[in-house]
């Protein structure tokens, strides 16, 4: 069963975030920011199997100066005893279907290069490698 995210579940969304992704953060931080999300701009559905989270995708408006309007996805997680079951398709189906009811015309998203099972799957859900890139980050000290 697909549905929109309800704060209670940041719990089990955290351990995605973790387990799955391989990402740090605070459980708190994932309670906070389900609490905040703004529905004009953005949207968190999961995936449930045995009364458990086993996915979540969560999708947002991407519009900036230089091209139209569209979706982009920013984090898509299956949990590893649920995947190759259907359950990230579903997902990025139902993303699909938000980004359509808001009026945009395209999905992007980012997936690692070391991650080729992720890009064949893109692939075979009709996705397109449309360019290359590096990501670069830095950290700020505050005051700066």
């Amino acid at each position: 069963m697909i549905r929109k995210a309800m704060v209670n579940d940041s719990g089990m969304i955290h351990d995605l975030c973790v387990n799955d992704l391989g990402y740090e953060c605070d459980g708190e931080l994932v309670r906070k920011r389900l609490e905040g999300l703004d529905p004009e701009r953005e949207c968190v559905f999961v995936a449930v199997a045995d009364d458990r989270i086993a996915g979540f995708i969560h999708v947002e408006k991407y519009e900036v100066l230089y091209c139209q309007g569209m979706a982009n996805i920013l984090g898509l997680a299956v949990a590893k005893n649920y995947r190759r079951q259907g359950i990230g398709g579903k997902l990025l189906t139902e993303a699909e279907k938000w980004a359509a009811s808001m009026g945009l015309p395209m999905v992007r998203l980012n997936s690692g290069m070391t991650r080729k099972e992720a890009h064949t799957f893109y692939r075979n859900m009709g996705y397109d490698n449309e360019k290359e890139q590096m990501r670069f980050l830095k950290t700020l000290k505050a005051g700066e």
